[in-house]
């Protein structure tokens, strides 16, 4: 086991990296990674997220939903921050 996850959490980080990772993707123009580069952008993303949203006040749900969203949000933020370091 992995930090103490069981093969079921493993599975469900990867899915929920991959799904924000595309999504994020698909919302930042020329943000595309292809497939194991938007899984790792999606779980940078929700760690990401998962820090910067409740410092500024922002709580989203514990559902598999809300895991998608917070990690969306924060890779939309990585992708952002990558373009702005590639045209400096």
């Amino acid at each position: 086991m992995i930090l103490g996850m069981d093969i079921t959490q493993i599975i469900i980080i990867i899915v929920v990296g991959g799904v924000a990772g595309w999504l994020a993707s698909l919302i930042v123009r020329g943000g595309g990674m292809g497939l194991i580069g938007n899984i790792v952008l999606g779980i940078v993303g929700a760690i990401v997220a998962g820090w910067l949203l409740p410092k500024v006040g922002i709580i989203i749900g514990g559902t598999i939903l809300g895991a998608i969203i917070n990690a969306l949000i924060g890779a939309i933020i990585v992708l952002l921050v990558i373009r702005l370091i590639r045209r400096a």
